[in-house]
């Protein structure tokens, strides 16, 4: 059975605060910019696709600073996913597939969590399939451990959090606590 949010966090270690996320993303924005040249046309303005429910929150205020940036972003989402509600994963299941031609563009997947792989790794075989020019991976937090899949890694990572169960900032516990504004690690 799985208990309460409160419950939880009451015997959860915070792991990152607030400001320390938001200033991961803020170099993250940088970084990014500093890889996008101008463009001219606007089929040329890099794919940004937030990976949904998780990269929902970092997406958002990732977009945001890029924006601050002067880079325009085609956005769109997909969602695809092995958990599915549960702590571990399994089969890669897609509920949405991304609407915007990714044939020749550049593709900037974002998502809150990048722990074995697993998932990261079909969803960039399905944006090679569509004919994307680039894909590159943005990443809040990276899970510090050695079973990663091989050649699956972040072009731009935010934090690193323990080889431990995380929430928040688009992580969740049972689908609960994807809100909150910093990260957690279960006991």
């Amino acid at each position: 059975m799985k208990a309460d949010l409160k419950q939880v966090l009451a015997g959860a270690d915070l792991i990152h605060d607030q400001a320390t996320v938001e200033q991961a993303i803020a170099r993250i924005a940088g970084e990014i910019r500093a890889d996008c040249p101008d463009v001219a046309e606007i089929d040329e303005r890099p794919v940004f696709l937030t990976i949904m429910h998780g990269g929902l929150p970092f997406a958002a205020r990732l977009a945001m600073e890029l924006g601050a940036l002067g880079l325009d972003l085609a956005l769109d989402y997909l969602h695809a996913s092995r958990y599915r509600g549960a702590t571990s994963g399994g089969e890669l299941h897609w509920k949405h597939r991304p609407a915007t031609p990714l044939a020749g563009r550049r593709v900037l997947l974002v998502d809150d969590i990048l722990d074995e792989g697993h998932t990261m790794a079909g969803i960039v075989e399905w944006c090679r399939a569509q004919g994307a020019a680039e894909v590159r991976i943005a990443v809040l937090a990276v899970k510090q451990h050695d079973r990663c899949v091989e050649g699956v890694c972040g072009d731009y990572v935010g934090l690193r959090v323990p080889d431990r169960y995380v929430f928040g900032y688009g992580m969740d516990y049972h689908e609960q606590g994807r809100n909150l504004p910093a990260i957690y690690a279960m006991e």
